[in-house]
């Protein structure tokens, strides 16, 4: 079968779904269920330490005991029963029970995937991730602009069905045959003879998470209070979710020509140039706040971004054991996509009720120190390759 066709297929369909969820659901529980944004906020911040705990310890350890077409499976069908719990919820708890359980399996399906990805890779069976990966962008751009007409005639509660008939098409294709080394189950011995600490033996795995971390944690500003400086910078309401989206426009142009335009880049100059990309796009936000500079700034999500997820696929594909992928991919998402984000989330939160402005340059606190350790990673690759010329 074709594996590159196969592994772009799941990633379109679930960032569909991640495309409905991610920028409305919170909004879909406030004007739907009747709740304040304070008690949807806490909500959503709960769920985020629960989708660490999941994709951290829980997704781990399924992965050394099932398949990684067996994990796909259950963490899908435990979404849509966890999205049927929100259609009789209506009270703070309920909503709260029906998120937390959520989040428990649909977050997990992202590590699943990048980790389905790493192991066709290592099995030569997937040439181009980034290509495979932009259907997902793709897939999130398509979502968003289809809801927006739906909510825009119908309202959002439309955003509940939405999600239920992404995720049914979702579990139909994981019932689609697919790659013979993904239906494997993970060899007992091989699966738990490193723990998630000794990972860190690893020579760099340290330093290239630490970074990655830094580097992702760097959105919470933008992903929370894009939206709304949008408006306080007065661009013009209809434009709005096309200005989100020119972010996601140019993480899909990344994803599509990463495989062929940085093949020859080593892992520790992509993410040099990724944190020094993500370092100017807040300083621009900050410096000019006004639209047409919001736009050209949204280009650079491509760096801060779409290259440092490349160079971390790129350099778990190089060095992490077949056995352990499911592993360092746990710990990134918990580390770099939940906890790091929620945690500069209340930072960036502090800043805007100060100046709105502050909340973006504020994010430099970790783009610096990731640029700086990306330069000594990158002085560190740089010095093992001259050995080995000379060795040679």
């Amino acid at each position: 079968m074709n594996s590159q066709r196969w592994m772009s297929r799941q990633f379109f369909s679930f960032f569909i779904t991640w495309g409905i969820f991610l920028p409305f659901w919170t909004g879909w529980m406030i004007h739907t269920k009747d709740i304040s944004v304070a008690q949807a906020s806490l909500i959503m911040s709960l769920g985020l330490v629960v989708r660490g705990i999941s994709t951290l310890f829980i997704f781990p350890y399924l992965s050394g005991k099932f398949s990684n077409k067996t994990l796909l499976h259950v963490m899908a069908i435990g979404t849509l029963i966890a999205i049927l719990c929100y259609i009789p919820a209506n009270t703070f708890a309920s909503l709260l029970v029906a998120t937390l359980l959520l989040h428990l399996f649909y977050p997990a399906l992202m590590p699943a995937l990048d980790s389905a990805a790493g192991i066709l890779a290592q099995s030569k069976q997937l040439k181009h991730y980034g290509k495979s990966r932009s259907w997902g962008s793709i897939g999130f751009v398509i979502s968003g602009i289809i809801l927006t007409v739906f909510t825009g005639a119908l309202g959002d509660k439309v955003i509940l069905w939405a999600l239920l008939l992404g995720t049914v098409v979702l579990i139909c294709l994981n019932f689609i045959r697919s790659p013979d080394v993904l239906n494997e189950k993970p060899v007992a011995n091989q699966a738990n003879k490193f723990g998630i600490l000794q990972l860190f033996r690893i020579k760099h795995f340290g330093v290239v998470l630490i970074i990655v971390i830094l580097l992702q944690a760097a959105h919470a500003s933008y992903y929370n209070y894009g939206y709304i400086y949008l408006q306080e910078i007065h661009a013009p309401k209809y434009l709005i979710g096309v200005i989100i989206n020119i972010a996601v426009i140019a993480e899909i142009i990344f994803f599509l020509i990463a495989d062929r335009c940085f093949k020859r880049f080593s892992v520790s100059s992509l993410l040099t140039l990724a944190a020094l990309g993500s370092t100017v796009r807040w300083i621009l936000v900050f410096s000019f706040p006004n639209v047409i500079v919001f736009c050209i700034s949204q280009t650079l999500h491509a760096c801060s971004f779409a290259m440092g997820h490349y160079a971390f696929m790129k350099y778990l594909i190089k060095n992490i054991p077949h056995a352990q992928i499911p592993k360092a991919q746990g710990m990134y998402s918990a580390l770099a996509l939940s906890w790091s984000t929620a945690l500069l989330t209340i930072f960036g939160g502090y800043l805007y009720e100060i100046e709105p402005r502050y909340a973006f340059i504020g994010m430099i606190v970790c783009t610096i120190p990731s640029m700086l350790l990306a330069f000594v990673y990158r002085k560190l690759d740089h010095q093992k390759g001259e050995r080995l010329e000379r060795i040679s």
